[in-house]
């Protein structure tokens, strides 16, 4: 892990080794004051040497001039270190996200990864900057202190000195609990951030329901969770420093008693013995910081830790030799597709389809039959385990093709439309990130949404709100619709595209979506069966199987699973 931590500071390590070095600086100045003092103690004060009294007060304030402006570069340069290793780790985690599998989505909640990407990479960000800073001038303040308390009094120095190892060991014992109680405190802060950010998301659902109770309910189940982290966190913290701040009280008692007496007995002048009492605090404060220090050391390997967690996870990779597809024609095959979750029951078992070029073929069947996880695999989604089936696209099995290219030559329209926050404009453009102006009209045009664009205030750079809040159900879909024209597939995926929408609205996009089907490969997954009438094929997918297959008049002839569906809904409408 400190290999990996480390190089995020190569880029850096100008500025750094500066930082380090004014850091260090600081430190030697701070060594003038004793110096100092011993000397006016000793020689200047007793031989009323008073000029040299006012040259050495004046070379001290020069030295703490200096002093102030070392803290400055410190300050500024060293936190915009830690900022740029914290902007580079956010962008690495960012990069890698994208390259996860769905799985990884389907297991971890949004506010716990948004909890990763700011508050745990802000607390690395500090112990970036903080972390070599403190073990640095500390370590180098330790050794020079004692030095220097040496030669003042070698035993009262030898006294505290043989304190140190019973501080570290508490000091040591008492760490040990403030990790797991600190790991926690994290986890919980994310239960909170995941909570809240799925109740804001929702927060139209939470109040069309009237259901604000329930989901204070929720957030409080979290936040209990979070209080009570916290304050074992604190509680361990709590036993930490004040056993370590107990320790030291014993330094100061020990100095008091054992300076005076060996004042008493003659051993050290009174002169040495203010300068030892004024130097100690340069031998114990540094050792103090080390210890507070180990909250922040604790909070940022915390978070880094959390940080390599996701960095670790296996991203998407194409199979050795893949190759991209090109020129697809769009002929889909499944053959012998087998397929589950995880370890959960079997989603699809031994389905076998085939879809020629420019062919429709539907897929019905009730809820949980299959019908989405087969649009899932067919994009490479989710993979296909080997000896479980294969999935071939012009003849070639998906396994064997780039996703990148894969995917470019596949169009999705789902239910459940997700809009960028932007422009409308932007999100069409979505589809194909270097289309021209020109190009996006025509495809808003051909979805049958130009119209009601050119009616909005700026057009197609009016904004849409987070997830296209300020656009109807219907108009967000042709927006999707519009996306999938402008990246004109092979291969088209119609998931369920217009069961969310109102008789009215689904006849206006059903032309649209007629129109992008033409002359395309289209998988069509429905449960509106009049809208798959004029299927080329219908394959009704029943608890993971095909059970029936052919056209609309041929099922219906045959008095099956699709005949019942039909006449029900035929009857309910």
């Amino acid at each position: 892990m400190l290999k990996r931590f480390i190089r995020y500071y190569k880029p850096h390590i100008f500025m750094f080794s500066l930082d380090m070095a004014a850091s260090v600086a600081i430190s030697l100045v701070g060594m003038v004051y004793p110096l100092m003092t011993r000397r006016l103690l000793n020689d200047l004060i007793p031989n009323r040497r008073y000029r040299a009294i006012l040259i050495a007060g004046a070379a001290v304030l020069l030295l703490y001039v200096v002093r102030m402006l070392l803290r400055y570069f410190v300050q500024f340069q060293g936190h915009k270190v830690g900022t740029l290793m914290q902007a580079q780790m956010r962008r690495d985690l960012f990069s890698h996200l994208e390259r996860l599998p769905f799985s990884f989505f389907d297991d971890h909640e949004t506010g716990s990864i948004m909890t990763r990407m700011t508050n745990d990479l802000f607390e690395v960000s500090e112990l970036a900057h903080h972390g070599p800073e403190n073990l640095l001038t500390c370590s180098v303040m330790i050794i020079l202190s004692f030095i220097y308390l040496l030669t003042i009094n070698i035993w009262l120095t030898l006294i505290i000195f043989a304190c140190v190892p019973i501080l570290v060991c508490v000091s040591f014992y008492f760490r040990r609990r403030m990790t797991a109680a600190f790991r926690a405190r994290r986890e919980s802060n994310a239960l909170i951030n995941a909570a809240l950010e799925s109740s804001i998301t929702g927060i139209r659902v939470t109040k069309a329901y009237g259901n604000s109770e329930k989901e204070l309910a929720k957030f409080e189940k979290g936040n209990e969770k979070f209080i009570d982290a916290s304050l074992r966190s604190y509680k361990a913290m709590g036993r930490f420093f004040s056993s370590t701040s107990f320790i030291t009280d014993v330094f100061n008692v020990l100095i008091l008693l054992a300076g005076g007496l060996f004042l008493y007995a003659g051993k050290i002048t009174f002169g040495d013995y203010s300068t030892f009492i004024v130097s100690v605090n340069l031998f114990l404060s540094p050792v103090q910081r080390l210890i507070e220090f180990s909250e922040q050391y604790q909070n940022g390997v915390t978070g880094f830790t959390r940080f390599l967690e996701i960095m670790d996870e296996p991203e998407e990779a194409d199979a050795p030799g893949a190759k991209a597809l090109e020129n697809a024609r769009g002929e889909i095959e499944l053959r012998d597709v087998c397929f589950s979750y995880g370890m959960g029951r079997e989603v699809l078992s031994h389905i076998d389809l085939k879809v020629e070029k420019g062919k429709k073929l539907a897929l019905v069947g009730p809820s949980g039959g299959g019908k989405t996880t087969v649009c899932h695999l067919i994009p490479n989604f989710y993979k296909l385990p080997e000896g479980r089936g294969s999935i071939l696209i012009d003849g070639e099995d998906v396994r064997n093709i780039t996703m990148d290219s894969l995917r470019r030559n596949i169009g999705i329209v789902q239910q459940d439309v997700f809009l960028f926050s932007g422009s409308i404009g932007e999100n069409i453009r979505y589809g194909c990130v270097d289309a021209t102006d020109e190009q996006v009209r025509e495809a808003a045009k051909r979805a049958n949404i130009h119209d009601f664009i050119m009616t909005l205030p700026h057009g197609y750079d009016t904004e849409i709100g987070e997830r296209g809040v300020k656009l109807s159900g219907g108009q967000k879909q042709r927006v999707s619709i519009a996306r999938v024209f402008l990246k004109d597939p092979a291969i088209l995926i119609l998931d369920e595209a217009t069961s969310a929408l109102d008789n009215t609205t689904e006849m206006m996009i059903q032309k649209s979506l007629d129109e992008l089907c033409r002359g395309r490969t289209t998988l069509v997954v429905a449960h509106r069966l009049s809208t798959v009438r004029g299927a080329d094929e219908i394959a009704v997918i029943l608890k993971g199987k095909v059970t029936e297959r052919g056209t609309h008049e041929e099922l219906m002839a045959l008095g099956g699973t699709y005949k019942e569906l039909y006449d029900m809904q035929f009857r309910e409408e």
